[in-house]
């Protein structure tokens, strides 16, 4: 320590004995109060002021709360637990964590019971919603997903998160990782003989007998990392400005030629391997014909953060690089 240094110290040492002789019993204001404070403009152009970084938050979607227990912020609430819990396998929530309803339709009321001091959740939940909820607890709202830039989005929403939390070194770890992944899994790719090859993700449902598919075009997140993994998406039908999911039925998919077929579904439910299993328009497709089609492992969340993209590079890379 130099001269000054102890010089101030011994000054203030003096004030403090000073005061105390005097009976002074107000104390300081403590260190590093307004340092705690965190301001943060969110995707509606809201300025968020916090006191201190947030620790009892509720998410209303399953990205976001697959981002806080990402940055080790476990959520004390969280729209559709059961839900989350089926679709979401990255990031697991803990036992005590309160469903506070449906995701776009959550319990205000369940809500406002947790005293929460952050709610986090994304421009797909009706703002009536969003304004009852501002009545007690701050709302940080990040866009749900952008098609112009969807893994811009991704990481944008991971650092607001974190910034609202107090985690952005846990943020840089968990980008950097995802960077690495990405690398990794390319270079797999790359050394099977895969790199360029043409492909499609989408995801599907059947209802009253018909089959509805959901392509994922340029802009979807998936599509978006697969491409960063060197692969070529062969779907050149538009989609959505936020999500970039387009639509299709069976014989849509007439004008894809032979491409590794990627999907993901949940459970039971499978329209392609059950509902057009006996369909001649799908079992006469190339890609059906040449076997080239793969259901990816459940639980890899779609429009997830970058630990449920992770997932998803090491299930691409473990079903094409074999």
């Amino acid at each position: 320590m130099n001269r000054a240094a102890i010089a101030g110290t011994a000054v203030a040492a003096a004030s403090v004995l000073l005061l105390t002789g005097c009976g002074t019993t107000e104390a300081p204001a403590a260190a590093g109060d307004d340092a705690a404070a965190i301001s943060i403009v969110d995707d509606r152009g809201e300025t968020i002021e916090l006191g201190a970084p947030a620790e009892q938050v509720v998410a209303l979607e399953w990205n976001t709360a697959e981002n806080l227990v990402t940055l080790g912020v476990m959520p004390v609430g969280v729209a559709d637990v059961e839900g989350y819990s089926a679709w979401v396998k990255s990031e697991s929530l803990d036992d005590g964590v309160t469903d506070v309803g449906m995701r776009g339709e959550p319990s205000v009321d369940a809500i406002a019971g947790l005293a929460p001091d952050l709610v986090v959740t994304t421009t797909d939940l009706p703002e009536t919603v969003i304004a009852q909820i501002e009545e007690f607890a701050p709302v940080l709202v990040v866009r749900g997903a952008d098609a112009s830039n969807p893994i811009g989005q991704m990481e944008s929403n991971l650092e607001r998160i974190a910034t609202a939390t107090g985690t952005d070194d846990e943020a840089d770890a968990v980008l950097a990782e995802f960077d690495a992944k990405v690398a990794e899994g390319k270079a797999a790719l790359e050394e099977a003989g895969l790199a360029g090859t043409a492909f499609m993700m989408s995801d599907s449902w059947a209802s009253g007998g018909q089959v509805s598919i959901r392509p994922f075009t340029e802009g979807a997140l998936l599509t978006a990392v697969t491409e960063e993994l060197g692969l070529e998406n062969a779907w050149t039908g538009e989609g959505d400005a936020d999500y970039g999911l387009g639509s299709t039925d069976v014989e849509g998919l007439t004008s894809v030629g032979d491409v590794e077929f990627l999907y993901i579904t949940n459970g039971a439910a499978d329209a392609y391997a059950v509902d057009l299993a006996d369909n001649a328009v799908w079992t006469s497709l190339p890609f059906v014909k040449s076997g080239n089609v793969h259901r990816l492992p459940d639980g890899i969340w779609m429009f997830g953060g970058p630990s449920s993209m992770n997932d998803y590079i090491d299930a691409v890379v473990d079903t094409l690089a074999v």
